[in-house]
């Protein structure tokens, strides 16, 4: 089959590699029929997640149909047409039996495309299948779908959750990239007062109107903490979410909060940032982080499918899976094309 594969920082290659094969009996194979490319793809070609070794197969995203299963998978067929969650979960640790599928302990986590191959191919392994993919109804498109294996979960949970966003709360949201904009989507689902994405592309700033933000602020033009400041009677902001991975915009999500307020990190993170505690610690201000669980996709696939949320507005552009390292291109270079989400199909 063909695939994205890794090469080392900076490097990758869309080549030959031997189809994968059943290696447990809760293993699933699933025939790729689309998938797409994450901010986290980037960080690891850029060095950012050291764990990935050359060679490794790239992506943790698709829908796909079932093509063969192992002896202890129970819930799925060949035939079956599935989304492949980011997220493994063997359902049986500490960390399962929580709903906390980011921290398994029994060989799930986020492992596709990070410690096994990924998505990015024609064909992929899923490990603990019964857990890990979620059959799709007929109405549910597989690109609708695609958007829930990881930034629709992931946005909602890491963010919106973390964040508690309440009615009538103002939300500072740093990063208009899919991240940001499908925190902006989620949050609104609680019905905050005020809805701030701050970024320095105005592209998608204007996108962020379309998901929902009240008002955009461009911090190369604009005085952001002035801004939240006046719309908070001085305060600050209820929740600020940190959608980049950039130690400067962590920062500034530490600045804009109000006394008691919750900063909720989504960014990957390649460098350390510096924690002002000196004067967040009397402020009681919450600082939550993570990986995403995944435990809220069933919810947002019956959002989608009953039309309560939509996901169209995310894919930007469109190719074939054989155009994958086109789309790279494409999604690397997103200030100029003014990509979110590419959808690469077989």
């Amino acid at each position: 089959m063909r695939a994205l594969v890794y090469h080392g920082p900076g490097n990758k290659a869309w080549e030959d590699v031997p189809d994968p094969v059943l290696r447990d009996a809760t293993d699933a194979i699933i025939g790729v029929t689309t998938t797409t490319i994450c901010g986290t793809d980037l960080h690891i070609l850029k060095g950012d997640v050291p764990e990935v070794a050359d060679g490794r197969i790239l992506g943790h995203e698709a829908v796909g149909i079932v093509e063969a299963v192992g002896d202890a998978v129970t819930t799925l067929r060949p035939g079956d047409r599935v989304l492949v969650s980011c997220i493994s979960a063997c359902g049986r640790c500490r960390y399962c039996r929580e709903g906390r599928y980011g921290q398994c302990l029994g060989g799930g986590g986020w492992i596709l495309g990070h410690l096994i191959d990924g998505t990015q191919a024609e064909y992929v392994r899923v490990p603990f299948a019964d857990t890990s993919t979620y059959k799709l109804p007929a109405s549910v498109s597989d690109e609708q779908a695609v958007m829930l294996a990881d930034i629709l979960p992931t946005s909602y949970e890491v963010g919106v959750l973390n964040g508690a966003v309440r009615p009538a709360d103002v939300v500072a949201i740093v990063g208009a990239g899919p991240i940001g904009l499908a925190a902006t989507l989620t949050a609104r689902l609680y019905s905050p007062r005020h809805v701030v994405v701050i970024d320095t592309a105005d592209s998608r700033l204007e996108m962020a109107k379309q998901f929902g933000a009240d008002e955009v602020i461009n911090p190369t033009t604009h005085d952001v903490e002035a801004r939240i400041r006046a719309l908070t009677d001085g305060l600050g902001a209820d929740v600020a979410i940190e959608a980049v991975g950039l130690p400067e915009t962590f920062e500034l999500c530490t600045r804009l909060i109000r006394p008691c307020g919750r900063v909720a990190n989504i960014g990957v993170h390649g460098k350390p940032a510096m924690l002002a505690l000196d004067k967040l610690w009397a402020a009681d201000v919450t600082i939550t982080t993570g990986l995403v669980d995944t435990f809220s996709t069933p919810t947002l696939l019956q959002m989608v499918a009953s039309g309560q949320l939509s996901t169209a507005a995310f894919a930007t552009h469109h190719f074939a899976l054989a155009d994958m390292e086109q789309a790279y291109a494409t999604f690397a270079d997103a200030a100029t094309t003014q990509a979110l989400k590419v959808v690469l199909s077989k």
